[in-house]
């Protein structure tokens, strides 16, 4: 099954089984790439939060014209910070984001209990890198990618480069057929 696809200077759709790396500065405005890319040719969408709350989250699919009652979350942060949490089919929560077990397992039900074409977000790579460390980040990721070709998904893994040393980038890059590179003004280019 392909997807299609609404990143600039990209090719115009993807297989089932795809994951894209997104790399970008720490300063770096994601949210337009992210949710064009989740609200394109979609019918269910994770987005797996390990930077800001499940709300938050909820916020900025409202802001860009994403259909929230086609969307998952997953929030990780939101236990460990104390925040109060409301819990919901759609809104899931684990402990931290450096509970990898938890986050793989949520995204294969998430995967096993839905049909049709779904799209997985991660944001962040780097701040789960950042809570367990990056072996156990990179295996997570790999994990993920298997989970997206076993069940024909696409994703999109977002890495801020500056914030990991060049061999921790590489190896990332080393996982992904698929990477996408956000400058610092705005200017996206594509490896596909």
């Amino acid at each position: 099954m392909d997807y299609e696809l609404a990143i600039e200077n990209a090719p115009e759709s993807i297989p089932g089984g795809t994951g894209i790396l997104l790399i970008h500065p720490s300063t770096g405005e994601t949210d337009r790439i992210d949710t064009d890319f989740l609200k394109t040719d979609t019918d269910r969408i994770l987005v797996i939060s390990t930077r800001t709350t499940a709300r938050e989250v909820q916020q900025k699919l409202e802001y860009y014209d994403v259909d929230e009652t086609k969307a998952d979350i997953l929030d990780t942060l939101s236990v460990e910070r104390g925040y109060s949490r409301r819990g919901s089919d759609h809104v899931h929560y684990v402990s931290s984001p450096d509970d990898l077990d938890g986050i793989v397992d949520i995204t294969r039900d998430f995967l096993a209990d839905n049909d049709g074409k779904r799209r997985i977000s991660l944001d962040s790579v780097t701040e789960m890198a950042y809570y367990a460390d990056e072996e156990r980040a990179l295996g997570a990721v790999q994990d993920l990618l298997d989970l997206l070709e076993e069940y024909d998904a696409v994703g999109l893994f977002h890495l801020s480069e500056e914030v990991h040393d060049d061999a921790d980038v590489q190896a990332y890059k080393d996982r992904f057929d698929s990477i996408v590179y956000l400058d610092e003004d705005g200017t996206v280019e594509a490896d596909f």
